[in-house]
């Protein structure tokens, strides 16, 4: 990642562009982006998040690794780009907030540990991954095929995948034909990207025009480009879809899909590196509080109540391996 937009500096710049103002209100005191005619208090941005907190379990802490136990910390590597709901800084520019934190927070409790995160970009999550310098990584990680083979998984939110477009625009994706010959910005080395580019050689297969992808180093530059008519559309994780979507106003979401692909439901899950002895405890201690309700206190706060998981799962089907 070459740079990184503050939570300030993406308020500045969406208000600039009238993205906030129009049809969101927000209120400086209180960290808080509240749509307009919202009655509660809307999503709460400031570094006060009030964590929704659960005690320990000492059956589920006992499948830890004896050095972490003793250790007493959780290392965890999340993402350092903006991007809210998922993992971003707060109006102190400084507080790393998000429906990531929160939940490996209740891991945390969970197994008694204190977590320690570590912001970094995402190439360097999995460097921190085989190097053991963490325990795990919480960061929107799609369970896939060929990462099976380096890590373990434990899973604890669906995957699921958006378009994003300017309101109004009357287009709606439901394959691959709907973005032929469309500029869409995606993320590079994404889930999402993978999708974008097989939908285009689909397109081309069928004689019909590619998809111009475009690349930005921010969620709010993609955010720029849009409003600007610079591209037609930006795919993303549907939680940054929705979150922006009902803090903005002025955009849509226009086609909603699995990040696994077709005939596949995708996985968000807590990953390690294999073998490291960690995924079998992530995977009880997050059963453990879907099974007390705090796991849907922390969806309900984040507006992402349609990606909960019945139960954590280790290392199901993912992503299918990609074709050479």
């Amino acid at each position: 990642m070459k740079t990184r937009r503050t939570v300030l500096t993406a308020l500045a710049s969406l208000t600039a562009l009238g993205l906030l103002t129009a049809c969101g209100a927000g209120d400086a005191a209180v960290g808080e982006i509240k749509p307009e005619g919202q009655k509660d208090t809307g999503i709460n941005v400031g570094p006060n998040q009030n964590r929704v907190h659960t005690a320990k379990v000492d059956a589920i802490a006992a499948k830890l690794p004896e050095s972490v136990r003793k250790r007493g910390t959780l290392i965890l590597g999340v993402s350092a780009k903006s991007n809210p709901p998922l993992a971003f800084r707060a109006t102190d520019d400084k507080t790393l907030i998000g429906v990531e934190l929160d939940l490996a927070t209740l891991i945390a409790d969970t197994l008694g540990l204190k977590p320690e995160f570590n912001p970094v970009s995402w190439e360097n999550l999995f460097v921190g991954l085989d190097s053991g310098k963490y325990d795990g990584v919480l960061s929107n990680v799609t369970v896939t095929e060929e990462r099976k083979d380096k890590y373990d998984f434990a899973t604890y939110r669906l995957d699921d995948l958006a378009f994003e477009a300017k309101k109004g625009s009357g287009w709606t994706v439901k394959g691959p034909e709907d973005v032929s010959g469309k500029r869409i910005a995606v993320g590079s080395g994404t889930n999402q990207e993978k999708i974008l580019v097989d939908w285009s050689r689909q397109n081309e297969k069928a004689g019909r025009k590619g998809v111009d992808i475009k690349y930005y180093d921010n969620t709010t530059d993609y955010y720029l480009a849009l409003q600007s008519g610079r591209i037609d559309g930006y795919l993303g994780p549907n939680p940054t879809v929705a979150y922006h979507v009902a803090t903005a106003g002025q955009t849509e979401a226009v086609g909603k899909f699995s990040g696994a692909g077709a005939g596949l439901q995708g996985k968000i899950a807590a990953t390690t590196k294999k073998d490291s002895g960690m995924v079998a405890a992530y995977a009880a201690a997050i059963d453990h509080i879907v099974e007390n309700g705090t796991y849907a206190q922390v969806l309900k706060r984040w507006g992402l109540t349609n990606e909960a998981v019945q139960k954590s799962e280790i290392n199901p089907p993912g992503l299918p391996r990609t074709k050479n």
